[in-house]
């Protein structure tokens, strides 16, 4: 007799597969509760599980699978005569297939107002148990904990048993998997509702981390051609990809940095970068004027880089930037004739936000030498009431409008970061260097590079200039505003540098690394 024990609560395509277990593959049924219903209700021949082991379902069901006679025939190697001695001598049969899934836990505690009592009673303990029951015995047993591998289970069943041994091991990886997401989903559950609060696990950082996020692709390398990669988690549910080559790795990033980005700015506003950072970012009334602003800022930096919207793309910025080599476009709608006009380009990766553009993730995760650092995602732009004019001349409107521009931009450009701006467009910007002089310098030179006069400008800092020589760069290049974290010992030296110059300077207190 060969037995498929089948107890779910996702009961999509159960009806279906449990029909071809029996009809074509001479299974007899074994299952549970609402599972024997259901299965009862359509015409299939099935046994309780109690019935089978003789032992009542007891405990509002806390106990109903864990026995002997389901264990045994779920652990019991087949190729070890004592083994198949000892389940003949206690009357246990094999089971050869366990399709299980598990309460819903994650759903539950999801869930607004669930209470603690509805929460624990949703924690599956004979589910588990079965699972890995079953997937440690793989070579012997099919287990399938995802509705989705049904198909493919019969598919293997009807081809032979090298198909089938060869799926019983993904399947069984495909468990373990499951099963450690779950009990993951129940550590942070209890860790948040222990009695006497944990301040820390409150806040997103207890005592344990524990990570589960489904494969969703293979990528066909990493950062570089030497280097393999994939993705995990459900970055793919935020994007739709209209067209276009498959995303790489590098690509992944630079729509992550994007899509943060682009989330600072409410008015029609264009963003072009390239490895993670900012080289052009305008706001405008207009889309197509926002985009002139942005790529004036540098024409040739974008070669290879990714440009984001926050409107519908039309046809007539389509046409403006169709012939710049670009690896992905990014916007909430693409219209009919953008579509078409970029779809010439069949390489080129159009991509549209699903959730918008301002969706947060609420923490960054990067790997160090044996672990991990996690950290809060840089949200906040600080309080603009608790800004500080620390110069003898006070902002004009224009040039506060133009700080706060540029304060934002900073905040996503690499560090050392500076940049500066006129109005609601960047004019220059520098990256990445380790003296902040230098970016101030870069900065300088790519607006002297794309014609670009500093003259009025505004400059924003990520962090606080160490010394006065950043500072009185900026002026010497024509700006006449600068807003920066502040909180250097030379702070005084700074604000002397600018009143000297006849510059105004804003200290907004909070600093953006970006490393």
């Amino acid at each position: 007799m060969k037995l498929a024990l089948l107890s779910v609560s996702d009961k999509r395509g159960l009806a279906e597969f449990a029909a071809a277990l029996v009809r074509d593959h001479g299974y007899t049924l074994l299952s549970t509760g609402g599972t024997a219903r259901a299965l009862a209700e359509g015409g299939l021949p099935v046994t309780e599980v109690g019935t089978y082991t003789g032992f009542p379902e007891i405990m509002d069901g806390r106990v109903k699978t864990l026995h002997p006679k389901i264990h045994g025939g779920l652990l019991c190697r087949r190729d070890k005569p004592e083994h198949l001695a000892q389940a003949a001598a206690n009357a246990i049969e094999m089971i050869d297939l366990v399709a299980v899934n598990l309460y819903p836990f994650e759903r539950t505690v999801a869930k607004p107002g669930v209470t603690f009592e509805e929460a624990v009673e949703n924690i599956d303990i004979g589910g588990p148990s079965m699972l890995r029951s079953a997937a440690k015995n793989h070579a012997s047993v099919t287990v399938v904990c995802d509705p989705g591998d049904y198909p493919a289970v019969l598919a293997a069943m009807a081809g032979g048993t090298d198909g089938l041994a060869a799926l019983r091991s993904r399947l069984a990886l495909k468990v373990f998997q499951r099963t450690a997401a779950y009990d993951a989903a129940i550590a942070r559950y209890l860790e948040r509702e222990a009695a006497g609060p944990d301040l820390e696990a409150l806040s997103g950082f207890g005592q344990t981390l524990s990570l589960s996020w489904p494969k969703a692709q293979a990528l066909r390398y990493g950062e570089n051609p030497h280097q393999k990669a994939a993705l995990y988690g459900t970055f793919n549910e935020h994007y739709q990809q209209l067209q276009g080559k498959e995303l790489s790795y590098n690509n992944i990033l630079d729509i992550t940095s994007a899509t943060y980005l682009i989330g600072e700015f409410e008015r029609p506003t264009v963003a072009i970068l390239k490895h993670t950072n900012p080289c052009g970012v305008a706001s405008a009334e207009t889309l197509l004027e926002a985009w002139e602003n942005a790529y004036a800022t540098d024409r040739k930096a974008p070669f290879g880089g990714i440009i984001i919207v926050n409107r519908t793309l039309d046809g007539a910025l389509a046409e403006r930037i169709a012939d710049i080599f670009t690896e992905v476009i990014i916007a909430p709608r693409f219209s009919d004739e953008a579509a078409a006009i970029l779809g010439r380009k069949k390489n080129l990766r159009l991509m549209v936000a699903k959730e918008g553009l301002g969706a947060d993730a609420l923490q960054e995760v990067r790997s160090v030498v044996g672990g991990v650092l996690v950290q809060d995602r840089d949200r906040t732009l600080g309080d603009r009431a608790a800004f500080r004019v620390v110069t003898r001349r006070q902002p004009t409107p224009a040039e506060w409008d133009a700080m706060a521009f540029g304060w934002k931009v900073c905040k996503h450009v690499k560090s050392n970061a500076i940049v500066y701006c006129r109005g609601e467009r960047t004019l220059g910007i520098g990256a990445g260097q380790m003296a902040r002089v230098d970016s101030s310098r870069i900065a300088v030179w790519k607006a002297g590079e794309a014609g670009l006069d500093l003259a009025g400008s505004v400059v924003a800092s990520e962090a606080l200039f160490p010394f006065a020589d950043g500072l009185v760069a900026a002026a010497e290049a024509g700006a006449t505003a600068a807003i920066q974290p502040g909180g250097s010992v030379r702070d005084a030296e700074v604000v002397t540098a600018a009143d000297e110059r006849g510059m105004t300077m804003v200290f907004t207190g909070i600093r953006h690394f970006r490393h």
